[in-house]
C-alpha cells in the first residue's frame, strides 16, 4: 500500500478496502500538489534542447568521420555517451507528445516529429500508444498497449506447458531487453502494425517516417563513402539507447511494490503513485535519462515536464518515499515475472514452483 493502514491490526477485505481508500485520498492530495509544476518553462526547455542535441551530433559527426577514415574501432566506445544523448533526446520527444515540453501545441508536435527522426521512433503512433498506457497502467482488466506484459499468478498457471514455456521466455531479461528492446526500436517500429493508431494512419505516419529515414541515410553513405560507416555509428549509438530505455521502461513498473487491481477497484491516482517507481538514479544518470525515473510523478501528472519533475518531487514529502528504488534495488527486479494476487505483489517463477509443489 501507498501508506499504512489506519487500523494495522485490523484484516481482512474491509481492512484492504479501507487501505485503498486512504491510499487513493493521499494520492489526490498529492496529485493537487503535483498541479502547481505543470506549466512549461521555455527557457529551460530550449536550454536543454542545446544542451542535448548539439553534443550528440558532435559524437555522431565525430564518429562518422572516424569510421569513414578507417578508425571505426576507436569511435566505438563514442557510443555510449551518444546512447545516453539519444535517451534524453528521447524524453524530449515524449514530453513532446504529452503536450508538456513547450507551452505550444504545435511547438510540441513539430518538435517531437522532427526528434523521430534521430529517435527512430514514429512520433505520432508512439504518442497516442503512450497515451493508453497512461490511461490503463495497473489496470489488469486493460494489459496490452504500451506496457511490458505481465501474468497473474492464476493466469500462469492455468496455461499449457508450451504457453508457460513462451512467457518464460519473453520474461527472460536477456530475450526482454537485451535483444528485445533494440528489435522494438529498429525493427518494430519500422511496421505500421499494433501502434496504436488507425490503419491508414498509421501507414502514413509510419512509412513516412521510414522513408525520410532512407532518405537520410542515403545521403550520409553517399557523404561517408558507403552505408558500412553510417551503420557502425547509428546501429551501436541506437542498441545502446534501446537498452538503457528497456531496462528503465522496465523498473517502473515491474518492482516488487507496484500495484496492480482489477476494473472495479482501479483508482487512476493511487495506481500512478503506487504502481509507478521512483528510480533514485545518481545525478549523471539523472541527467542523461531526463529525470523519467522520478515515475510516479510523472504518471500523477503527465502534463509536468521532464525539467520540472525533481521540483515537484522536492515539494512533497511522500513523493520521495513512495516506489523508491535504488540502483542495486533495480537489479532485483530482474527475477520478478508474476503478479501474485494473493500476496499483491510482484514475484518470481520460485514462487510458482512453490505453489505447484504445494
Amino acid at each position: 500500500m501507498i501508506a499504512a493502514p489506519l487500523n494495522p491490526t485490523a484484516q481482512g477485505p474491509l481492512a484492504d478496502e479501507d487501505a485503498r481508500t486512504e491510499d487513493a485520498k493521499l494520492a489526490r492530495e498529492v496529485a493537487r500538489h503535483c498541479a502547481a509544476f505543470r506549466e512549461p518553462i521555455p527557457r529551460m526547455a530550449f536550454r536543454q534542447v542545446a544542451d542535448t542535441l548539439l553534443p550528440y551530433l558532435i559524437l555522431c559527426a565525430a564518429m562518422l568521420v572516424a569510421a569513414a577514415n578507417g578508425y571505426a574501432l576507436l569511435a566505438l566506445p563514442l557510443a555510449v555517451p551518444a546512447g545516453g544523448l539519444l535517451v534524453r533526446l528521447f524524453i524530449i520527444q515524449h514530453d513532446c507528445g504529452h503536450g508538456s515540453f513547450l507551452p505550444s501545441r504545435r511547438g510540441n508536435d513539430w518538435l517531437g516529429r522532427a526528434l523521430s527522426l534521430l529517435t527512430v521512433t514514429p512520433y505520432d503512433s508512439w504518442k497516442r500508444a503512450h497515451a493508453l498506457h497512461h490511461a490503463t497502467t495497473g489496470d489488469l482488466s486493460r494489459r496490452g498497449t504500451g506496457d511490458v506484459h505481465t501474468l497473474t499468478v492464476r493466469e500462469y498457471l492455468a496455461l499449457p506447458r508450451w504457453g508457460r514455456l513462451r512467457y518464460r521466455l519473453y520474461r527472460n531479461p536477456l530475450i526482454l531487453i537485451v535483444l528485445g528492446s533494440p528489435i522494438n526500436f529498429l525493427i518494430l517500429q519500422r511496421l505500421p502494425t499494433g501502434v496504436g493508431l488507425p490503419w491508414r494512419t498509421a501507414w502514413r505516419d509510419v512509412l513516412a517516417l521510414d522513408a525520410v529515414l532512407l532518405a537520410a541515410f542515403a545521403v550520409l553513405a553517399l557523404a561517408a563513402g558507403g552505408i558500412g560507416p553510417v551503420l557502425w555509428v547509428f546501429l551501436p549509438v541506437i542498441a545502446v539507447a534501446a537498452w538503457v530505455g528497456g531496462w528503465l521502461f522496465y523498473v517502473q513498473h515491474q518492482y516488487e511494490e507496484t500495484v496492480w487491481e482489477e476494473a472495479d477497484a482501479w483508482d487512476f491516482h493511487r495506481v500512478a503513485l503506487g504502481g509507478s517507481s521512483y528510480y533514485a538514479l545518481p545525478r549523471v544518470l539523472q541527467w542523461f535519462t531526463g529525470n523519467v525515473g522520478l515515475h510516479h510523478v510523472h504518471h500523477l501528472n503527465s502534463r509536468i515536464p521532464n525539467y520540472r519533475l525533481q521540483e515537484c518531487l522536492d515539494g512533497h514529502e511522500v513523493l520521495g518515499r513512495v516506489g523508491r528504488l535504488t540502483l542495486r534495488d533495480s537489479l532485483r527486479c530482474l527475477k520478478l515475472a508474476l503478479w501474485d494476487e494473493e500476496a499483491r505483489k510482484m514475484v518470481g517463477f520460485a514462487r510458482v514452483r512453490g505453489l505447484q509443489a504445494a
